[in-house]
C-alpha cells in the first residue's frame, strides 16, 4: 500500500510545530510523503528533507496551492481519500475497507475543512468522535492501515541511506553516525 498524507490549510506562524510533527509521524508511520496547502513555508520542506536525509528513507514533501483540485486529480488516478475528522465514522469500523486500497490519501486539516473535503472523501473517519490531536489520529490511522508493519520497519533500520540510526536499548540511548 501506498500513502500520502495531505495537510490542509497551513498558516504560519500557528501551525509550524503541528504541520512539522505531521511531516514527521507520516514518515515514521509509513507514509511516502506529504502534501501541505495553506501558506507556503519553505523553512517546513528544508526541515522535513533534512531529516528524511539524515535519518534515511525516501520521503517527499510538497506544497500544493490547490488541494481540492489536487484530492480529485488523486481520486482519478485511483487513490482512496480517507478524511481524518471526528464527526467520521470509527476506524475501527472502516480501517479493513480501507486497507485492501492500493493507494490511500490521508487528509488532516488545519483550519476549518472545507465541505467538499467532506464529499471528495471515500471514507470520513474518527479516531475516536472526540476533540484531540491530528497528530494522535493520523499516528493510529497510519498504524492499523498497516498493521503495525511499518514499526517493524522502523526497528529493522530499513530507512536506507541514514546518517543517522539508533539502536534499541533497555537504558540509555545508542546512536550510529555515518
Amino acid at each position: 500500500m501506498r500513502i500520502m498524507v495531505l495537510r490542509l490549510g497551513h498558516r504560519l506562524p500557528r501551525d509550524e510545530r503541528v504541520t512539522t510533527h505531521v511531516c514527521l509521524t507520516s514518515r515514521a508511520f509509513g507514509a511516502s510523503g506529504v502534501i501541505y496547502s495553506g501558506q507556503k513555508d519553505n523553512s517546513l520542506e528544508a526541515s522535513v528533507k533534512r531529516i528524511a536525509n539524515n535519518w534515511g528513507g525516501e520521503f517527499s514533501i510538497e506544497y500544493e496551492a490547490k488541494p481540492i483540485p489536487r484530492i480529485e486529480k488523486m481520486k482519478k488516478e485511483g487513490w482512496a481519500v480517507v478524511h481524518l475528522t471526528m464527526y467520521g465514522m470509527p476506524l475501527p469500523e472502516k480501517v479493513k475497507d480501507v486497507a485492501g486500497k492500493g493507494k490511500v490519501l490521508v487528509v488532516v486539516g488545519a483550519e476549518k475543512v472545507p465541505s467538499e473535503v467532506y464529499e471528495l472523501a471515500d471514507f470520513n473517519i474518527a479516531v475516536g468522535n472526540q476533540p484531540h490531536s491530528e497528530i494522535a489520529a493520523l499516528a493510529v490511522t497510519l498504524d492499523r492501515l498497516q498493521g503495525g508493519k511499518e514499526l517493524e520497519r522502523a526497528f529493522e533500520s530499513n530507512f536506507g541511506g541514514a546518517s543517522i540510526s539508533l539502536e534499541p536499548a533497555e537504558k540509555g540511548k545508542k546512536i550510529r553516525r555515518g
